[in-house]
């Protein structure tokens, strides 16, 4: 055991070591190989009279039909390519030929990946800190969803569009799965078949299993919530049902919680907003260890809709801390709050010639920090981009975030007297602060490069996604694009002015060719006759 342990590393050094060997050939084999080429034109440039014969065969034997062919070809094939990058750009966010390049060639010709990222990524301490991994664009259930039935449903009446992914339905399937069962280690008959309407992509299919449970046993509650959800037409019908529900229920906490949340937003929307307040602090009292469900956030708006921002800013010093995952609610709110004491007297004018006051560059670097954690939201509180419903979970720092959050706190910026106005004039000075978001960050960690995926199957198709940073196009997209249009236009001209592209090329040529006969004149001075005699010979 003791030799084998012993002789695996020298084995292992010397392959590394064939491996670096052949990595450092790489880079000199090609040097090496363009160079015999050169040597081989040149010998036998004058024995078998290249330039003779390729004056003869390419610009005098060839017809123009045959040049035509060549550059149409040439044109087509490059546009098959070109078609096939912008499709595989559009679909992945990458050029699929410089992705090959990446997996595949550059190994081969010794690129290692840089992996380490210590030093790129520093917290607000100064300490490096390793970059967030994927888990960081999860997706987070919407504490703000809509009612299905009450909702959605109307939306889909009214325009003909699904507003709901079926990746995301599919998601709060799964959550109803798995908040929904007991802890027992079997399942009772009415449990089994909720458990098999949460996964019915038809909704009459899910309204008739969850009838058929109430037939089983009258006192499931799991099958009045999805009632509640997917047939109630109306809110107040929903609430009803909620409550029938909450009768109904006996021992599971995490349905307790679900329930009991739904009725405060009934009460929210249906105007009663203090009831629907009260009801979201004595949730939160309750189940203090339910955290992870963002309740909070429910309570943020339903205060901000108050206008109670002393209490808005007292859950946002409980929550708003540097040891608790931010949002675009906790971030956005604090800033609202802190633009709405200086936005209804702030002049972009006056503040270029007297500088910010301390409580306008407080405001300032509040936006800047909400906007570096989330950048897509300012564009649908300034309505510069059209709003849709927001899905049933989000991305955070995504723009299905951006969404959900502009759809149900954009009143409350209009109703701050000049905040919209404060933060249209300093959100973009977030992008000269981070000019390179996806390597380096400045509150938080570096953007992550997850999100347009997640979100485009979180949000509708006929939404445009927005995308942070905007991409630029891959340069094989751009170069393929050129030389499909610049190959175009000489079979274009070729066709048209036969004679006059033919003295183009023989110009072309010449000019080409011209450096390579200079370097041979000037070799053949140096070198003795002989020499190239003898080497010809061989």
């Amino acid at each position: 055991m003791e030799d084998t342990a012993g002789s695996n590393p020298q084995s292992l050094g010397f392959t590394e070591k064939l491996k670096s060997w052949l990595s450092w050939s790489w880079t000199y084999v090609c040097f090496i190989w363009f160079g015999m080429v050169l040597i081989m034109i040149y010998v036998l440039w004058s024995p078998l009279k290249l330039q003779e014969t390729l004056t003869s065969v390419f610009l005098n034997t060839l017809t123009p039909k045959f040049y035509v062919a060549l550059t149409g070809t040439s044109s087509l094939i490059s546009g098959l390519i070109l078609i096939f990058e912008w499709w595989y750009f559009r679909k992945y966010g990458t050029s699929f030929i410089e992705q090959v390049s990446v997996s595949h060639l550059r190994p081969l010709l010794g690129g290692v990946e840089n992996s380490s990222t210590t030093g790129l990524f520093a917290s607000v301490n100064g300490e490096a800190e390793p970059r967030p991994s994927v888990s960081e664009c999860k997706v987070w259930r919407n504490p703000l969803n809509l009612f299905r039935g009450a909702e959605y449903n109307r939306y889909t009446w009214v325009t003909g569009k699904e507003p709901l992914t079926y990746y995301d339905m599919n998601l709060s399937a799964q959550d109803h799965q798995t908040f929904f069962t007991g802890d027992t280690p079997q399942l009772r008959p009415e449990d089994a078949v909720m458990q098999k309407a949460w996964r019915e992509r038809n909704p009459q299919a899910r309204i008739r299993a969850a009838y058929q449970a109430i037939e089983m046993n009258h006192e499931c509650a799991a099958a009045y919530v999805l009632l509640a959800e997917e047939e109630a037409t109306t809110i107040t019908e929903a609430e009803r049902l909620f409550k029938k529900a909450l009768k109904k229920l006996s021992v599971y906490i995490n349905l307790l919680v679900y329930i009991k949340r739904r009725l405060a937003m009934c009460a929210r929307k249906l105007g009663r907003i203090k009831e629907a307040v009260k009801m979201m602090r004595d949730l939160m009292k309750e189940f203090p260890l339910l955290g992870m469900l963002n309740i909070h956030e429910n309570l943020l708006e339903a205060l901000l809709e108050l206008q109670a921002y002393a209490d808005v800013q007292a859950v946002l010093a409980k929550y708003d801390d540097i040891s608790l995952p931010k949002s675009a609610t906790i971030c956005y709110t604090s800033a609202l709050l802190k633009a709405r004491a200086v936005s209804d007297k702030f002049s972009p004018e006056a503040a270029s010639r007297r500088g910010l006051s301390t409580a306008e560059m407080n405001a300032v670097e509040a936006i800047h920090r909400a906007v570096e954690f989330n950048p897509h939201v300012p564009k649908y509180l300034l309505e510069m981009k059209s709003l849709i419903l927001p899905p049933e979970h989000i991305l955070k720092r995504g723009d299905s975030e951006a969404v959900a959050y502009a759809f149900f706190h954009l009143q409350h910026w209009k109703r701050a007297e000049g905040a919209l106005n404060l933060l249209h004039c300093t959100w973009e000075g977030t992008f000269r602060i981070i000019p390179y978001p996806l390597e380096k960050g400045h509150l938080f960690y570096p953007y992550p490069g997850c999100t347009e995926t997640a979100d485009r199957e979180l949000l509708p198709s006929f939404h445009e996604v927005s995308v942070y940073p905007k991409k630029e196009l891959p340069f094989f997209i751009l170069f393929t694009a050129g030389l499909c249009s610049f190959t175009a236009m000489l079979a274009m001209l070729t066709h048209q002015f036969p004679e006059l592209m033919g003295v183009f090329a023989k110009a072309f040529f010449s000019t080409l060719f011209a450096p390579l006969g200079f370097f041979a004149d000037k070799m053949e001075s140096f070198m003795p006759s002989s020499f190239w005699h003898q080497l010809t010979r061989i």
